[in-house]
């Protein structure tokens, strides 16, 4: 029986070392994910950054593993070297790029008294940062860390490994390497750093925003101790040094040396997504993929650099005034919004999602400490708008700094060209700095409100129906159902679709909704571009589903370009770091209507401009040419939208909070019309302001031969119309479209959304 248990010990042994030794192998082939050669862990900066070029081929981005200056060993204070290993890593001389102390006692502890990462370690993962690796993913990412570090101990010296890590570390607003750090928040060079300073920034590697001690002065002034205090654990401080370095003020002399965020960030944070999804399915000559932050590829975009600064500008300018509304509503000016059940909850979800909850969670501490910390006023740096740096120094407790930064409208603004579906202008909120969560994008969905209406009516006219066409504003019952829908009363009676548009009257397009069919009105705007689910009810004809702004724009190209429907496009072409077009990047379009029904809806459209609910354009804005376009409005006014075009080209806005219980109270100033339409007038405003502009004020429509607004001269097919100004501006022949409308109706739907007569 002995002898069989350990000839089971001796065979599972065996076959860990193999299976262990296989993983190894795999790695260091790089079948688990590309493995760098020892060339790159010694020469990062041989990885020749990416740059973003705007449609004048100006510089507007880069893309990078590292934006650094580099030091020397000897150009670096050894105050800082001694602080860095009494705080990261005390064995650092002894190990071999592996402590199995350390990792022993993270095993053993689950990690609460910190992991086992070495120097050497944090090295190889800031040289090489994890691609979001599942729980699956991460023990094989972690042991192809070791291997990089035992290469990096191998080959060489630990000044040198020292050293390089000191030149790419991250210390937090945008700075990389001791250099840039030692410049940013001290303004000197790295040699010259006292006990303290050096401190304070080997401090910040913990976590760069919480002990950051340009925001965060006293939270950084005690991390700074901590560091010292681990000084003199370690000897490398006396402890009459030590508590005279404690004694010291911070005494920062900031110099911020780059500009974080310059044009468009929220658009290049896009591309670079985009082109990492890129990079992963094309292969160099070498048969690796190609990498954003190492290959020095040159990306072309679409992005005007004029529209995109009037597009920020007009943002900031609606916004600014728009926030001191908000924030004057009693519920927001006293934060007793915040004691309701829903925004406590998500309060305290915040709250536990913030890096100080978790460093103090991590750290040992007890609710009640997290509490009584969180309710602690301290110093920091937020956003505001009083400034054109748009940031102040104040004091507050963190949990208050919570609610005044969620408490911030937010808006999303995108300009396209809707014949060629090139992006110009991308705003995807009102500070990259301090708002990172992007309003424009596919995955931001927000209830589109009435924006959704000229869809369905688009399907209608389509279908045979006409502008001038009488269309009933009673209460609908749909099929399968016993109750009548009601949003808005009936008060109308009866009127022309072109008024209802106009007027966003909502039983009309539940009145259309049901002669069109539901599943017929999902799938038509499913084929314009919408691939957000909606649901099968009838407030879907009132914008009841969540939609990106991204979306409804590809979706509202066909109405001013003749039928043609045309994905957003912000990528040109890519070429390699030699100059060579590696790809080129064409517009998708395809016909969804044909161009007489096209121009009918323009027609209904400038309608909501000249006499609808978007008529300020004209009137406040002086805006003159034609216009179309749609206001939008949801339930309690969380959400404002306008998205409008003219003959050259079309542009939304959305505004909102992120957290949906923060509205205005008032439809007055939370409509689309007051809230998100502002944003348009004030962009085209400084377009057309411009001489140098080549978007002209007073450009008009043109028409279609033979059209006739109330006729049906063309018929109701996809198939059928007279040339359009799409086909005259760029001779280009028609794409046929072979699909088909389903025009059956719905039984399945089985109640009724709450609130209808709300939505606008």
């Amino acid at each position: 029986m002995k002898r069989k248990l350990i000839r089971l010990m001796w065979t599972v042994f065996i076959i860990g070392v193999v299976f262990f030794g296989a993983i190894v192998f795999g790695i260091e082939k790089g079948y688990m994910g590309e493995m760098p050669s020892m060339e790159e862990l010694e020469n990062p900066s041989a990885a020749t950054a990416s740059e973003i070029y705007a449609n004048d081929k100006s510089l507007i981005g880069k893309y990078y593993i590292l934006n650094r200056s580099n030091s020397k060993y000897g150009e670096i204070s050894k105050n800082v070297t001694n602080a860095l290993i009494a705080t990261e890593d005390f064995r650092f001389q002894e190990h071999s790029g592996i402590d199995g102390v350390s990792v022993l006692r993270a095993v053993l502890l689950l990690g609460k008294k910190g992991g086992g990462s070495t120097i050497t370690q944090q090295l190889a993962k800031n040289l090489f940062p994890r691609e979001n690796p599942s729980i699956f993913q991460l023990p094989f990412v972690k042991l192809k860390e070791w291997i990089m570090a035992v290469k990096l101990e191998r080959n060489l010296t630990k000044e040198e490994i020292i050293t390089l890590y000191l030149n790419t570390v991250p210390f937090g607003d945008n700075t990389y390497g001791i250099k840039n750090a030692s410049l940013t928040f001290f303004n000197k060079s790295p040699d010259k750093l006292s006990v303290e300073e050096a401190a304070v920034l080997v401090g910040m590697l913990k976590g760069n925003t919480l002990y950051n001690p340009r925001r965060n002065p006293e939270i950084a002034l005690e991390r700074r101790n901590t560091v010292i205090d681990q000084m003199e654990k370690y000897n490398y401080l006396s402890a009459a040094e030590a508590s005279a370095c404690k004694a010291k003020p911070l005494n920062l002399d900031y110099n911020k040396l780059v500009q974080s965020d310059g044009l468009a960030p929220y658009f290049r944070q896009v591309v670079e997504q985009e082109v990492r999804k890129w990079c992963k399915t094309h292969l160099k000559e070498n048969g690796e993929p190609y990498n954003i932050y190492k290959d020095g590829l040159k990306i072309y975009t679409t992005i005007d650099p004029i529209l995109q600064k009037y597009a920020e500008e007009a943002v900031e300018e609606q916004m600014k005034q728009l926030q001191r509304l908000f924030a004057s509503q009693t519920q927001i000016r006293t934060g007793s919004i915040w004691k309701q059940d829903q925004p406590a909850r998500v309060l305290k979800r915040l709250m536990e999602s913030s890096d100080r909850y978790k460093n103090m969670k991590d750290g040992g501490a007890s609710e009640k400490e997290i509490e009584k910390a969180f309710n602690a006023k301290t110093k920091m740096t937020v956003f505001t708008w009083a400034n054109k740096d748009h940031e102040r120094d104040t004091t507050m407790t963190p949990l208050d700094s919570i609610k005044y930064m969620r408490s911030f409208m937010q808006a999303g603004f995108l300009v396209m060209d809707p014949l060629t579906g090139e992006v110009k202008a991308w705003v995807g909120g009102i500070s990259h700095d301090f708002f990172k969560y992007d309003h424009v994008n596919l995955a931001t969905k927000r209830q589109v409100g009435s924006t959704i209406k000229p869809l369905l009516y688009c399907l209608a006219v389509d279908n045979g129906y006409s502008p001038c066409d009488n269309v009933s504003t009673a209460p609908q019952k749909f099929a399968g159902q016993s109750k009548l829908y009601n949003a808005g009363g009936s008060k109308y009676g009866g009127m022309s679709m072109k008024s209802a548009l106009a007027q966003s009257v909502n039983n009309a397009s539940l009145y259309l909704l049901n002669q069109t069919g539901i599943r017929s009105f999902i799938e038509f705007a499913q084929r314009c571009g919408i691939s957000s689910t909606m649901p099968e009810l009838p407030s879907i004809a009132l914008g009841a589903s969540d939609i990106s702004l991204y979306e409804m724009l590809w979706a509202y190209t066909m109405f001013p370009s003749g039928g043609i429907n045309t994905q957003p496009q912000f990528l040109v072409k890519i070429e390699d770091k030699n100059g060579n077009v590696i790809e080129n990047f064409a517009p998708v379009q395809k016909e969804i209507i044909n161009s007489n029904t096209a121009f009918k809806m323009v027609k209904m459209m400038e309608g909501v401009v000249e006499s609808g609910t978007a008529k300020r354009l004209k009137g406040r804005f002086g805006l003159s040419g034609d216009i179309g376009g749609k206001t939008g409005t949801t339930n309690g006014q969380a959400d404002a939208w306008f998205i409008g075009y003219t003959p050259q080209l079309l542009a939304g806005a959305w505004v909102g909070n992120d957290d949906r219980f923060l509205r205005f109270n008032s439809t007055a100033l939370g409509q689309g019309a007051a809230a998100a339409l502002p944003i348009w007038g004030y962009f085209f405003q400084k377009v057309y302001n411009d001489p140098k502009s080549k978007y002209k004020s007073g450009t008009k429509f043109v028409e279609p031969d033979g059209f006739n607004l109330c006729g049906d001269a063309y018929g109701t097919s996809s198939a059928g119309g007279g040339t359009s100004y799409y086909e005259q501006e760029f001779q280009v022949q028609r794409p046929v479209y072979s699909g088909s409308d389903s025009s059956g109706g719905d039984d399945d739907i089985l109640e009724e959304v709450p609130n209808l007569d709300d939505i606008r």
